[in-house]
């Protein structure tokens, strides 16, 4: 074992980028021939993804990322955090952040989020992050991070506030994955790149101290994440942007009938069998998530014949959205005003997370060299 681990350490992207002094490198081969290898607990595998409370959830969230959380804490053991210290980074102003934490919390649950399946826990509430934050940013260069395409659209976005926080956000979105030794991660596309940085960070300690974490992988149970449409046809749904065109969780029944009924339509296709614009394949793109399937296929015929009444499609999308719709949003309202029933769930969930953060603490000191008695 120990002659692979040292030509993992030579071969590693680490080490040419950054050349070491013969002694220096004597120094690390000896602690990696002298550290066993760390492997993870028995049983099931362990999935972690956080949750930014900002913004109202919307359909899209739902069906891009909540419904398969459902289906994981059947299968995974399963950490789901509320990002608070995250939306520190560009929401510095903390006025509405309990009120912001407990609705994303009760909007999850609302969804099918199980307390007693997953832990449900406040990223400020598991201080072992900033400990292990705080090592891993060592290990972390400026040009790297100031590369990031997130980096560089919120600095673009919010120019009198480009903070160390905001800079670091991938260094401290790799703590919390690896703190708990997370094998999956739930993420789009457009968090690729982070979780990519994350496998470095992970790879780069485990070279200079010895394996204590595994690489993250993204997992969607091998699909393609759901990408909900934007009423208005353009691009998907948003938490901040173009909010008539986005369907969230909160919406009351006559507001979500409005926003159907205002997406964008046209006169009808002009030949039997006509491929659908963009705008009308996102209509039933829409349908087919919250509607039975012989409702999408009497609109599919009616298109294809050339003889569909977009205004009834319309109708029929609102209330089948109210239907999907109604029951989640009333539900989080009284789990909302039920401040009891939400501190238990943050303690029960910070407590799991805690112990979990504990026990990679501990590997991760020893690791490091910092066990002085």
């Amino acid at each position: 074992m120990s002659s692979v681990r040292i030509q993992e350490f030579l071969s590693s992207p680490y080490l040419h980028k950054h050349p070491v002094h013969d002694s220096l490198l004597f120094y690390y081969l000896r602690r990696l021939m002298d550290k066993p290898k760390e492997t993870l607990p028995a049983g099931r595998q362990v999935v972690m993804s956080g949750i930014r409370p900002t913004g109202f959830l919307h359909l899209g969230n739902y069906f891009g990322a909540v419904k398969n959380y459902v289906r994981m804490q059947e299968e995974f053991e399963c950490f789901f955090m509320v990002a608070d210290l995250h939306s520190l980074t560009t929401h510095p102003d903390t006025k509405e952040l309990k009120e912001n934490v407990h609705r994303v919390l009760s909007e999850n649950i609302a969804c099918g989020l199980d307390p007693d399946k997953a832990a449900l826990y406040c990223q400020s509430h598991v201080h072992e992050t900033a400990e292990l934050y705080l090592y891993l940013n060592m290990m972390a260069y400026k040009g790297e991070l100031e590369k990031t395409v997130t980096f560089k659209e919120k600095a673009r976005l919010h120019p009198d506030n480009v903070n160390a926080g905001l800079l670091t956000y991938p260094v401290l979105q790799t703590a919390d994955i690896i703190l708990h030794r997370a094998f999956y991660v739930p993420v789009g596309k457009d968090q690729e790149q982070h979780l990519e940085m994350a496998r470095n960070f992970a790879n780069r300690f485990n070279h200079r101290y010895g394996e204590v974490f595994p690489e993250p992988q993204a997992f969607n149970y091998g699909n393609e994440l759901v990408k909900v449409p934007s009423l208005d046809g353009a691009g998907k749904m948003s938490k901040s942007e173009n909010q008539f065109a986005t369907l969230y969780l909160s919406d009351d029944d006559e507001l979500i009938r409005k926003k159907v009924m205002k997406a964008k339509t046209d006169a009808g296709p002009a030949s039997a069998d006509a491929v659908k614009p963009d705008y009308i394949e996102n209509i039933f793109l829409l349908m087919k998530l919250v509607s039975t399937p012989e409702t999408v296929n009497q609109f599919e015929a009616d298109y294809n014949k050339c003889n569909i009444r977009y205004g009834d499609m319309k109708k029929q999308l609102g209330e089948d959205m109210v239907k999907f719709i109604t029951p989640i949003r009333e539900k989080a309202i009284a789990i909302r005003h039920d401040h009891k029933y939400l501190r238990e769930v943050m303690e029960k969930g910070a407590e799991k997370a805690r112990k979990s953060a504990k026990t990679t603490m501990e590997l991760v000191r020893q690791a490091i060299g910092l066990n002085y008695y």
